[in-house]
């Protein structure tokens, strides 16, 4: 569930990636270009990216899931997911960690250019880290709940999970909720039954992609 800053062959995937991120960051022709962030949001920022995003739609090759966001209770979390979703930084990365029953996990830029159990998978994030908005009491790690995943230093990054059960008491409270699963659960529960290499290593034999995440303004219109 904890991804680590890159070493050795996972830093230089990591800097392909980098650079892969940043050309799909461009946006369209003729569209003006956005960027992906290098730091994370701070408050003022937050608050601004959050007044139109209430909801994350993501495309994956399984099927369409809808994220209900909670910026009210994670801001700093909530804006720097949103950012990346806006920017493209999720397009193309993979779910790379299924733990059967307990939880899904993707936002590794390093499976952009890698697919499946590879040295370095799971350990990238977006070239900055930031920290935990720990849960407020009420708010628990229930059934499709989605959070981000975080460092040895307890630093959020790009990753996220989706619990796949109540994991409460399973998961220490370091781990940020930012959101729940609303709409496509059953993709969710397909992503969590899919083959994965080893018990060890739970990476899926068959790479699942992140087509796109495209997030909602509060009357509904695409962002």
């Amino acid at each position: 569930m904890r991804w680590k800053r890159p070493g050795g062959r996972a830093r230089a995937s990591a800097w392909l990636a980098l650079l892969t991120i940043l050309a799909a960051c461009q946006g369209g022709i003729g569209d003006p270009p956005v960027q992906c962030p290098t730091a994370a949001p701070t408050s003022t920022e937050a608050a601004a990216i959050l007044a139109d995003a209430t909801d994350a739609t993501v495309e994956t090759t399984l099927g369409t899931f809808t994220i209900t966001l909670r910026g009210d209770v994670a801001p700093i979390a909530t804006a720097n997911f949103v950012a990346l979703a806006r920017c493209g930084f999720y397009d193309g990365l993979t779910f790379h960690r299924v733990m059967a029953g307990v939880l899904v996990q993707a936002g590794d830029p390093n499976t952009r250019l890698e697919q499946g159990d590879f040295e370095g998978v799971g350990t990238g994030g977006p070239g900055y880290g930031f920290a935990a908005e720990v849960p407020p009491d009420g708010l628990n790690y229930d059934p499709y709940s989605v959070a981000a995943a975080h460092d040895d230093q307890n630093l959020n990054g790009s990753q996220f999970l989706v619990c796949l059960s109540d994991l409460n008491g399973i998961l220490d409270r370091t781990y940020t909720i930012f959101g729940l699963v609303t709409d496509g659960t059953e993709v969710i529960d397909a992503i969590g039954a899919a083959e994965v290499t080893s018990d060890v290593v739970q990476v899926p034999v068959d790479p699942i992609l992140i087509n796109r995440i495209t997030v909602g303004a509060p009357e509904g219109t695409p962002s």
